[in-house]
């Protein structure tokens, strides 16, 4: 994870203005208002139901650097499980399917 924030540290500058949260009914009536928000002046909007958050509304740009990070972070998983394979070996399937109880 230390790398990840290594990564990541260097885009903390491009942080957005501002993070507003909004029920989804009044994001419902301002719709236009909020995507113009988000899309052009960077902000990020929670929306919430009853005072808690549900979803939220982000710039195409967060979105990205959510989904490199994701993709990071699983390649980094890939990594290990291949080297744990390396070191271990694998365990054959009828084996583990007994240790499972799944016959």
């Amino acid at each position: 994870m230390h790398s990840l924030y290594t990564w990541y540290n260097p885009m903390i500058q491009k942080k957005p203005k501002r993070q507003d949260s909004m029920s989804a009914a009044t994001v419902r009536g301002r719709f236009a208002e909020v995507l113009n928000r988000v899309a052009y002046g960077k902000d990020r909007v929670l929306l919430t139901r009853r005072a808690s958050p549900i979803a939220a509304i982000v710039p195409v740009e967060d979105l990205r650097l959510l989904e490199e990070m994701e993709d990071r972070a699983d390649l980094e998983a890939l990594r290990r499980a291949r080297a744990e394979v390396r070191r271990k070996g694998t365990i054959p399937w009828e084996k583990l399917k007994k240790e499972l109880d799944l016959d």
